[in-house]
């Protein structure tokens, strides 16, 4: 069977590989034993399904593709211990994602899409456009490879890395759907955070799955005007559109919003700003992360000062908003989302 007409079996759901099974005139139960080799063993190809026929093991070589990203290079920071993932793809695009460590356990960042088309001017993923998205198994394949590389559990999954997650919205779901499913890792809904630049209609959508993920916003402006500059997505959807689609999402989920907010000297760090963001997001059952701008040397942006960043969030909990600064990790690599691959593809 030619490559490209093959299924990719590691984007399956069980079920669905019950049925393949079925079409090959196996039994259903070999399908059980794939998706464990697949989603809890982690194996990363066929040969290593020591249970499996050789017979079927042909069958599946002929007939799916087998996702098993290569890291073509890995960063650790001497500061915390993070590491910083480069992953080849089958078709030579690159991707990044993160292992960071946290009292409460391992947490994993993930890219969804080979470089991005939103465009964020502070982003290094959007700087060279979307080259495509990728397939559920791709986004699975980075947790699984690293928690082989570095042989720790991984608790809690976040999709903030390469891409706009909401942008990828199908094949998204099947991730969640694999990665939640008793029968794989099975980490709870509860620890997975999706991070969205603010598509609404896909908020919505996402919101009447009604599904216990996290849905973190990425605002990092509190007028259009200003959102305009920094986010071209804000020339499609209003703050009033983003707003309403965040209450809507509360209220078929039960899940509190987090509003994801970069803060760049002199741009959207003021006590105007703090006030005017407060105006914006009261009443939203919301918390805000306040997240010092990683500088990439293609853009002019500068990180505010910590006192600016601290003076910023008291002015928040002044007005009764639940705000916290997020933890710099990795500063000592390239931290920034996009950079490492940036980096690699420019050499």
């Amino acid at each position: 069977m030619e490559a490209e007409d093959r299924k990719d079996i590691k984007s399956l759901t069980l079920e669905e590989l019950k049925e393949e099974m079925t079409g090959l005139l196996e039994k259903p139960f070999r399908a059980v034993q794939l998706y464990e080799w697949m989603h809890k063993k982690l194996v990363r190809d066929y040969e290593e399904m020591r249970n499996i026929p050789v017979s079927l093991r042909e069958k599946c070589k002929e007939y799916y593709s087998f996702t098993a990203l290569k890291a073509v290079e890995v960063q650790e920071s001497k500061i915390d211990g993070t590491k910083k993932y480069l992953f080849a793809l089958a078709d030579g695009n690159m991707v990044e994602s993160v292992l960071m460590h946290y009292k409460h356990g391992n947490c994993v960042c993930i890219s969804s899409q080979a470089g991005c088309r939103m465009g964020c001017k502070f982003c290094a993923s959007a700087l060279g456009g979307l080259k495509r998205n990728l397939l559920p198994s791709e986004m699975l394949d980075q947790i699984y490879a690293i928690m082989l590389e570095s042989g720790e559990r991984v608790s809690n999954v976040v999709v903030m890395g390469t891409g706009e997650p909401l942008d990828n919205y199908e094949n998204l779901l099947r991730f969640i759907t694999l990665l939640t499913d008793e029968n794989g890792l099975h980490i709870s809904q509860r620890n997975l955070t999706v991070s969205t630049c603010g598509i609404v209609p896909k908020m919505r959508e996402l919101a009447q799955n009604k599904l216990q993920i996290t849905l973190a916003l990425s605002l990092h402006a509190a007028t259009d005007e200003k959102r305009r500059e920094l986010m071209p997505i804000a020339n499609t959807y209003s703050l009033a559109q983003l707003m309403e689609a965040c209450s809507f999402y509360f209220a078929q989920t039960g899940r509190r919003i987090t509003f994801e907010y970069s803060l760049v000297r002199n741009i959207n760090d003021t006590e105007k700003d703090a006030m005017q963001l407060s105006e914006l997001i009261r009443g939203q059952n919301c918390h805000v992360n306040l997240i010092p701008v990683n500088p990439i040397k293609e853009r002019s942006y500068v990180q505010s000062d910590k006192q600016a960043v601290e003076a910023f969030r008291d002015r928040l909990k002044k007005q009764g908003i639940t705000a916290t600064i997020r933890r710099e990790m990795g500063r000592d690599i390239d931290g920034a989302c996009g950079q490492l691959r940036r980096r690699f593809l420019a050499e």
